[in-house]
């Protein structure tokens, strides 16, 4: 299961460790300072900061990536929801009290 917190994820830095995905965003952190060589290697998906990958296969991963059908949905979301805000607007601008009479 994918939302399972105690499911394992094999490390991009080091193949050998496997960590509980509650724990994986903290020792990504950890693990890329012990291995700046492999991190300068991998490149960050811009839809989820778990996935490091080869940046040679960085745009094959985008256009692939599961986790940006979410980022695009919001988006969507998003501006039709300005959309309908904007649609909904009413003016509360009301015209100053006239002075003059045109009719004298």
């Amino acid at each position: 299961d994918v939302l399972d917190p105690e499911r394992l994820i094999q490390c991009p830095y080091n193949k050998h460790h496997r960590i509980r995905a509650c724990r994986f965003p903290y020792h990504l952190v950890k693990c890329r300072k012990s291995y700046p060589e492999v991190a300068k290697e991998l490149a960050t998906c811009p839809f989820n900061a778990r996935h490091l990958v080869p940046q040679a296969d960085l745009s094959d991963h985008i256009t692939k990536c599961n986790d940006k059908g979410f980022i695009e949905q919001d988006i969507v979301n998003q501006s039709s929801g300005f959309q309908r805000e904007q649609m909904n607007a009413v003016s509360t601008w009301q015209a100053p009290p006239c002075e003059e009479d045109w009719e004298t």
